[in-house]
């Protein structure tokens, strides 16, 4: 069984797929997805139903780790996502928390400016 950083880096790569079937894989089904600005997603299906949300509004995306650490079941990941929107470029600064049991992402949480997301996904 991979490791919970190496379920993570293959994550945040498969990210750029946008492929929603590839990245349920990775998630346990009471998996809780929590973008802390907003409500938390808790299941599989609301977990998926908020990545499709995103990768709908986006024509390509891409997860830009820079800096990674891991402890036992968690990994902290500071990276821009960056979201391709109409042509256009629209990188967002992250720090992301994930756990990680039985090789499966059982709890994700990501950090980021709200305002920076309504600039993005609103026009702005």
């Amino acid at each position: 069984m991979p490791s919970a950083e190496q379920v993570v880096k293959d994550f945040c790569a498969a990210a750029s797929m946008r492929d929603p079937q590839a990245l349920r894989a990775f998630f346990s089904d009471d998996v809780v997805y929590h973008n802390i600005p907003m409500d938390p997603a808790e299941g599989i299906d609301a977990t998926m139903g908020v990545i499709d949300m995103f990768l709908g509004m986006c024509e390509a995306l891409e997860f830009k780790v820079h800096h990674l650490a891991s402890d036992g079941t968690t990994v902290l990941t500071e990276r821009t996502d960056i979201f391709t929107i109409n042509g256009r470029s629209a990188p967002l600064p992250v720090m992301g928390a994930f756990q990680v049991v039985n090789g499966k992402i059982t709890a994700w949480r990501d950090y980021f400016d709200m305002a920076q997301v309504t600039a993005i996904f609103g026009g702005g």
